[in-house]
This record gives C-alpha cells, sequence and structure tokens, in this order.
C-alpha cells in the first residue's frame, strides 16, 4: 500500500474525466449502491449501472473542505459503547444472499 501508483486518467469528449479504481466494499454497501441505481433509474426513466450510480452519488454530495496533508492523521475514532455487543462476522455467501435480496426488494 505504500507504493503511490497514480490511475490512468482519461478525458472524455463531454469534457469530464475518467479515472478506473478498484474498491473493495461491503455487501452492504454494494446493495445500497443497487438501490440507489434503482432510485435513479426510475428518476430518469432508463436503466442504470452501478458505475453511473456511484458517479451519480458521487457528485451530488456534499464535496469536503479540503485534502489534509498526507502525514495528517484523521482524529481516532471513540470506542463502541459497552452496551454494542460485537457479533462474529457472517459468512460471504450470507451477505451477498441478503444484499441479493435487498437489491431485489424480497428482504
Amino acid at each position: 500500500m505504500n507504493d503511490r501508483v497514480t490511475p490512468p486518467i482519461h478525458a472524455l469528449p463531454d469534457g469530464e474525466a475518467e479515472v478506473a479504481v478498484v474498491l473493495r466494499l461491503p455487501w452492504e454497501d454494494v446493495a445500497r449502491l443497487g438501490q440507489d441505481a434503482g432510485r435513479l433509474a426510475s428518476q430518469m426513466q432508463r436503466p442504470v449501472t452501478l458505475d453511473e450510480a456511484v458517479s451519480h452519488r458521487l457528485r451530488s454530495t456534499r464535496p469536503a473542505a479540503h485534502a489534509k496533508p498526507a502525514g495528517e492523521q484523521p482524529p481516532a475514532v471513540a470506542a463502541p459503547s459497552a452496551s454494542v455487543s460485537s457479533l462474529p462476522p457472517r459468512p460471504a455467501a450470507d451477505q451477498a444472499r441478503q444484499a441479493i435480496e435487498r437489491i431485489n426488494g424480497s428482504a
């Protein structure tokens, strides 16, 4: 992770730029993106990909103030309260099934 690699950036004819990245997301986040894609498709009256839903979400959220310098760390996150029990992680197959059910609206 210490090796910095600049992903290729491509200029698009419409004046935007395209950067390809690979993200590892929990299934719950994928399910939320699927729901966002469904809402966006309903607004636009056409099919919408998850890529398009992510791009729309990134554009519609309020931009952060400014990036912090490389050496500066964010403030530490407070430990969870004692009343919150830690649950064992669920198998990936269960997470995937639940995410698909949420996307399909059957959960």
